[in-house]
């Protein structure tokens, strides 16, 4: 009975012992409650789940790959999802959902990634579709994408650190020796603990030439090449200066885009084909439901989803008389076509979470790839002194193969053998080990010979190699070498497109535009006026500036473009109905001081278009003449100026309006007058073309004048006239003196 009870206390001890302190409040202050139980988890986070490195990858994304390659699968072909994924939870015991979801975004069916890393096979779902839902693994295939090689290029030579998995069975890398600068070619979001991260992707090309000019100059600058991010589902980027400069120096800052549409005229129908990165069709859709339930869009007649095999596709069907683009505004500013994507370049840096520019993350991949080179280039150094060793040690043998042929066999126990040859030839245990391995067949002087003719190349190639490491241009030459080859292979044009910010801005505030005849007026010196068909018949004469002078006087309406040419080259665009209606007793607005000239800048000429139909002739100082469309001129945004109007490299004599079957009387300084019509000048669609020679000129001679031929102006014009050009043009006799109108 005692013995019983005794038990009994013992087990009634244990148990105390076991629950000791369990339900006991004690008294700690919140930070340190944090510290101990909180910041690990934190840290865990932040380091190994949410933040990519500088070799562009979570560790997630970099298990998958890395167990894919192990797999062979960058030159086998595609085996099924499941396989990776199980063989992936070796590395990444976390689920196999949530490694599918990881793959899922890395493949080229998802469209996520600029350049994806995973060759895909199946439904991997869309990343602008939230109901697109991708198929299961066991459905689905997969291998390496070809740009793969570039990521795993050497990681057998020493070129990263290794670390134990997650039961020390096998081990993988902590970073992908990279041959570019992954971690800004694609799109990176992740959300640690108290911080986030978000990577705008690049263009390859851009991206690699960035790199090379950073690795010849230090203060080389980045904005030169790298234009802007690229987005992989393409779009408008409203270019911002101010918004990119901030990117680029600090790692924060919002960019602004949105869709590409088409409009298809005769079906009359809206076709949207890209969209922001950040939004979905479905989210597009159900917006544009609500604005037309609130009747806030009422141009849209039906809208549909065609999405296919060929691509993103949203077709908007619109009522009778519906303005396209007026409409794509009013979408662009209410719903998620136009929409903002915030960048935050927070990378981990040695363990350290740390926000930088592109420039400094650039520098970061350089350090970063100069030490995977000289750790390849170290390793495969240590392979060829081996080598080397060892094929002294046989040259050795070269001396008298008989000496060791009759070592080995006067050797009576075999543990003999090695230390023999070492004593007998002056050699290491190393040599003397690997000569002793030697097959009889091989005991010949021409298999030693050859063997031996390899030290020359080996002493040759590791001079090089030390030379390499001690020399840090010649790292930086490698990389660079590296960087063209894979711009050569997987470089790809833009998908996302650059518009100008402001020029947006004045479509989106566009206003009706009253639609009027109207008379205008421009003079010599640069005097504008807009004036209405009754004020013209009640007022009296122009009001000019002394010696200034009326040079053109249109009849029009007030819906149309005007286009003014200066003599720096430049064309500045303006409308109509921007200019107030006023009267020939005022002096008009003054037109290089209303749209902005730059200093010291004169009006030349100006062009009336309303549908942008038409020719204009440049002619020239040196007898040259271009004939430029008016449509060259036209731009999607209406900018207010356009650079390269017309030839920098001529003095330029007359701009005119091409008239139909209208010739041009050009009067060189020697007084020769050549007849040209405007059709023997030849179209080019470029603005600044030279164009052809109409008139030859000799030494130290010009064209002074161009004007319109008017029937009547030359007694004979058939003599000025010449079936080939250039024409040499005629000199005026007293028959044919030049006649006014």
């Amino acid at each position: 009975m005692a013995k019983k009870k005794s038990q009994a206390s013992v087990k009634k001890v244990a148990v105390n012992a076991e629950i000791e302190g369990a339900g006991i409040i004690i008294d700690q202050p919140i930070t340190q409650t944090i510290q101990q139980n909180y910041m690990p988890y934190a840290m865990s986070v932040i380091i190994s789940r949410a933040l990519p490195e500088i070799d562009g990858f979570k560790p997630s994304h970099r298990k998958i790959l890395y167990t894919m390659y192990k797999m062979g699968l960058l030159t086998k072909p595609r085996t099924k999802s499941a396989n990776i994924v199980g063989q992936t939870m070796k590395l990444n015991p976390h689920g196999d959902q949530a490694i599918y979801e990881t793959m899922v975004r890395l493949s080229r069916g998802n469209e996520a990634l600029l350049h994806p890393y995973i060759d895909s096979k199946g439904n991997f779902g869309k990343s602008y579709s939230r109901d697109m839902a991708y198929a299961a693994s066991r459905y689905t295939e997969a291998k390496l994408d070809a740009i793969c090689d570039e990521l795993f290029r050497d990681i057998d030579k020493d070129t990263v650190d290794f670390v134990p998995n997650y039961d020390n069975e096998t081990t993988e890398p902590t970073l992908l020796p990279t041959t570019f600068p992954t971690i800004l070619l694609n799109s990176n979001v992740g959300i640690a603990v108290s911080m986030a991260s978000c990577i705008c992707p690049f263009n390859l090309k851009e991206l690699c030439e960035t790199t090379i000019g950073l690795l010849k100059n230090e203060n080389y600058n980045v904005r030169e090449t790298l234009l802007g991010p690229d987005f992989a589902g393409g779009g408008y980027i409203l270019y911002d200066d101010n918004a990119l400069d901030q990117i680029y120096h600090t790692g924060r800052g919002s960019l602004k885009v949105r869709g590409k549409y088409l409009y298809d005229k005769a079906l009359n129908c809206i076709e949207i084909t890209q969209i922001p990165p950040t939004t979905t069709i479905e989210t597009i859709m159900d917006k544009i439901v609500d604005l037309i339930k609130q009747n806030k869009v009422r141009e849209i007649a039906d809208m549909r989803d065609e999405t296919d095999l060929s691509g993103l596709k949203i077709t908007l069907d619109l009522k009778r008389g519906v303005d396209p683009d007026k409409l794509m505004q009013k979408l662009f500013r209410m719903t998620p076509l136009q929409d903002n994507f915030s960048c935050n370049f927070n990378i981990l840096i040695a363990g350290q979470p740390k926000v930088m520019g592109v420039r400094e993350i650039l520098q970061e991949w350089i350090a970063f790839r100069c030490d995977c080179v000289r750790r390849r280039i170290f390793f495969d150094l240590k392979k060829q002194k081996e080598k080397l060793h060892l094929l002294k040690g046989l040259e050795k043998i070269l001396l008298d193969i008989d000496k060791a042929i009759k070592i080995i066999r006067e050797t009576k126990e075999e543990r003999e053998v090695v230390s023999n040859l070492m004593i007998g030839f002056g050699i290491d245990e190393i040599q003397a080990e690997y000569v002793a391995e030697i097959k009889l067949r091989h005991l010949n002087k021409e298999y030693i010979l050859k063997r031996i003719q390899e030290i020359e190349q080996l002493t040759k190639s590791i001079l090089e190699m030390e030379d390499i490491l001690e020399n840090p241009k010649k790292v930086k030459s490698i990389i660079i070498s590296e960087l063209r080859g894979v711009m050569r292979k997987h470089a790809k044009p833009r998908q996302t497109q650059f518009i100008f910010a402001e020029d947006i801005k004045e479509i989106e505030e566009a206003e009706e535009i009253p639609n009027y005849p109207v008379h205008i007026f421009l003079t010599q010196h640069g005097y504008f006026k807009k004036i209405t068909p009754q004020s013209l018949r009640m007022s009296g004469e122009h009001k000019l500036k002394e010696t200034d002078q009326m040079i053109k006087h249109i009849e029009t309406t007030n819906d149309v473009e005007l286009l003014f040419f200066t003599d720096k080259h430049q064309v500045y665009k303006a409308r109509a109905y921007e200019f107030d209606d006023t009267k020939a007793s005022l002096l008009g607005d003054y037109i290089p001081a209303k749209l902005g000239f730059d200093e010291g800048e004169k009006l030349i000429s100006m062009v009336v278009t309303k549908n942008y139909q038409g020719n204009i002739l440049f002619f020239f100082d040196n007898g040259k003449a271009a004939k430029v469309p008016i449509a060259a001129y036209e731009t999607k945004t209406k900018r207010k100026k356009l650079s390269n109007a017309y030839c920098d490299k001529f003095q330029l004599i007359s701009l005119l309006e091409e008239e139909e079957h209208a010739e041009y009387i050009v009067v060189s300084s020697t007084g020769r007058k050549l007849l040209v019509a405007g059709c023997e000048i030849p179209l080019k669609a470029t603005r600044n073309n030279q164009g052809i020679q109409i008139m030859t000129l000799k030494k130290n001679q010009t064209v002074e004048s161009v004007t319109v031929y008017q029937e009547g102006m030359l007694s004979n014009p058939a003599r000025f006239r010449t079936k080939v050009l250039p024409g040499l043009g005629i000199l005026l006799k007293n028959e044919n003196q030049l006649k006014l109108i």
